[in-house]
């Protein structure tokens, strides 16, 4: 819908991030391989829990707003939303969920710039959803858990500047 087109690109924007808070790849941007699996004292999740969180719950929120074939398939909270180790599982696995991140941040705004969907249109599946709920939800959820990665590593001493 033409008339919708700055609040697709609002959204495509908050989706970035670097607005109100750090974007993504500042908070992964050099991330030390040895501190990856670390847990400061009295915290409750390493590096990559947290990444590897975010990939997939960027990834169902994804593949739900995409449900046109009927396959998706709900994701069991919580274990299915975090992943089962502390530390990535080998040396690739760090880089290999940041370009998926990045891949699926890309694919979500594809389908916000399609205007081919109405953001407020309920999807026919689920409970009342809409493209609009969906974009805000991943926006929201993605600034949190970007912002426990900043402080994590500002709190393993791996954050440069700011």
């Amino acid at each position: 819908m033409k008339h919708d087109q700055g609040l697709r690109r609002h959204l495509i924007e908050l989706l970035r991030g670097g607005q109100a808070h750090l974007g993504f790849d500042d908070a992964v941007r050099d991330f030390p391989p040895t501190l990856q699996g670390a847990i400061p004292h009295g915290g409750p999740h390493s590096g990559w829990q947290l990444l590897e969180h975010l990939r997939i719950a960027q990834r169902d929120i994804l593949d739900f707003s995409h449900n046109e074939d009927g396959r998706y398939r709900e994701l069991k909270w919580p274990a299915e939303y975090w992943p089962p180790t502390v530390q990535p599982p080998d040396e690739g696995a760090w880089e290999k969920s940041v370009k998926q991140f990045r891949e699926d941040t890309r694919a979500m705004e594809e389908l916000l710039q399609d205007n081919a969907r109405d953001l407020y249109r309920p999807f026919p599946w689920g409970n009342g959803q809409t493209l609009l709920r969906e974009a805000l939800l991943l926006a929201d959820h993605n600034s949190y858990h970007i912002g426990q990665l900043v402080l994590l590593r500002r709190l393993l001493g791996a954050f440069p500047g700011r």
